[in-house]
């Protein structure tokens, strides 16, 4: 499939989204958040749902965290502009809470059909609510910063999926900022693999055996954040990151 014909039909999920009406958080949005992001990107960055700014905007990632996103973007020398972002709802669950079951169950139609038209290389997970539908029954103090196989019945069966909290934690939990920025210097690794298991030079495993510890480093201290009151508390608990030196890679 060609990116312009990516893009519409990444566009025709949209409008779909926008007139949803599977769940009960249809009722309390201004408006739905698709997603954004090229269709040509081999990264799709997938969060938990969307937030009071998000919701008034119908984009990703727009309010404080998001401004997070950018900048741990940028500390890989990445751009929004070269990768996908969206969540695992697309209305935002009334004052910031987590998504129900049901809900991400009614969603998760629209996910999977945008994974499969972009069928990525590497899926980075924002959050608890994310990383269970790529990697079932893991904790997210134990696999941040560590990516593994997709589970096969994610949407990106094709895929490597890299765990990470989602960055309106860091606002509540000033320790996981840290954590962020390091976390993040593995992502161009985890492409790496992708690509080359992708490219047959990686013999493929079975996902319980694929887990990699990724080596992080800051280069430098993350800015500081103010917390954010619109953005929803993430409960779990940090397990750490060692930092050791790595090089940083160009997504194209």
């Amino acid at each position: 499939m060609r990116d312009a014909e990516r893009q519409a039909t990444l566009d025709a999920i949209g409008a779909e989204v926008a007139a949803c009406t599977r769940c009960r958080l249809h009722e309390g949005r201004t408006r739905a958040v698709p997603g954004e992001g090229t269709a040509a990107t081999e990264v799709v960055f997938v969060g938990e749902g969307p937030g009071f700014n998000e919701d008034r905007q119908g984009r990703p990632f727009v309010g404080q965290a998001g401004s997070l996103l950018d900048e741990l973007l940028a500390s890989v020398l990445w751009s929004r502009d070269e990768v996908f972002i969206t969540n695992v709802v697309k209305c935002r669950p009334p004052g910031n809470r987590d998504p129900e079951p049901d809900e991400i169950a009614a969603c998760a139609p629209h996910l999977t059909r945008q994974l499969e038209v972009l069928d990525p290389a590497l899926v980075v997970t924002l959050g608890r609510f994310s990383m269970a539908r790529f990697s079932p029954g893991a904790r997210i103090g134990q696999v941040h910063g560590t990516f593994r196989a997709a589970d096969a019945a994610s949407g990106a069966p094709n895929a490597l999926t890299f765990a990470m909290y989602h960055p309106a934690a860091a606002l509540h939990q000033g320790s996981l900022k840290q954590t962020l920025f390091a976390d993040m210097q593995g992502v161009p690794r985890a492409l790496t693999e992708a690509r080359a298991l992708r490219a047959g030079d990686r013999a493929p495993e079975e996902p319980s055996a694929t887990i990699v510890t990724v080596p992080s480093p800051v280069a430098a201290d993350p800015p500081a954040v103010t917390p954010d009151p619109e953005a929803a508390p993430d409960t779990t608990a940090d397990a750490g990151v060692e930092f050791n030196p790595t090089a940083q890679l160009g997504l194209f």
